[in-house]
């Protein structure tokens, strides 16, 4: 049994909806500017994703209710987090137990408050694993769920073989996400992995708004570029999204 085979076998996976292994060579020096310096250490990440619910997600819009906000926080933050962690961590011991570095980046956690960035963006394992592709929401949209998952990463130094490349963007047109967003923080500018994530994102803008979220409601969510997404949506109501 190799190596990939024996993680995908652990059973702290039987709940993950997505898994794949991405090839970080291509993006040492592109996407991860702001990525902890071991980062050129690893040769590997690995993606796993578990896809939201969509009645926790269709009642976004509500989300001025305090028990909507609430509900959202509890299911598709706080407790998706944590599986994903202790997925993260399983992998990483078996990876550590066969003589492989191995390190689980955090579901959740900012790192730079200011930019509103994690350690290593779970979108980059994802999208260069073939899992989907970065939206105009800055958003990684998968075709089974659209956006509507959490993920988080492992990073290996174990040679093991991508199990995909990065997408096409499916948005066209599309500019759902654009229009609901109530600070207007999205610029539609299509994603290139060399320019920085500001000339897609005004993170000040998200951060302002879901500040005023939190006095209002005692949580930060907002989620509606997330709710609205037709690649999302089209999973949650098929008959009325179907042409």
């Amino acid at each position: 049994m190799n190596l990939i085979t024996r993680i995908k076998a652990l059973p702290e996976l039987s709940g993950a909806d997505f898994f794949g292994v991405a090839d970080l060579a291509p993006v040492h020096r592109s996407e991860m500017p702001h990525g902890i310096e071991a980062a050129s250490d690893y040769a590997r990440a690995i993606s796993i994703g578990i896809a939201l619910l969509h009645p926790i997600v269709d009642q976004l819009p509500s989300r001025s209710k305090r028990s909507v906000a609430l509900l959202y926080k509890h299911h598709a933050y706080d407790l998706i987090n944590r599986r994903l962690d202790i997925v993260a961590s399983r992998v990483s011991s078996l990876l550590q137990g066969e003589g492989h570095k191995a390190l689980p980046v955090p579901a959740s956690q900012t790192i730079d408050t200011k930019g509103l960035l994690s350690m290593f963006p779970h979108k980059t394992a994802a999208r260069l694993s073939g899992l989907g592709w970065i939206g105009k929401s800055c958003l990684l949209i998968t075709p089974e769920a659209g956006p509507r998952v959490r993920w988080v990463t492992v990073l290996t130094d174990a040679a093991l073989e991508p199990t995909g490349t990065p997408m096409e963007e499916r948005c066209g047109s599309c500019q759902q996400c654009m229009d609901v967003c109530p600070p207007k923080a999205f610029t539609g500018r299509p994603f290139n992995q060399h320019e920085p994530v500001q000339t897609r994102f005004d993170t000040h803008k998200c951060k302002d708004y879901r500040a005023k979220l939190k006095e209002e409601t005692g949580t930060d969510v907002c989620g509606m570029c997330l709710y609205v997404c037709p690649h999302g949506r089209k999973m949650a109501f098929p008959s009325k999204t179907a042409h």
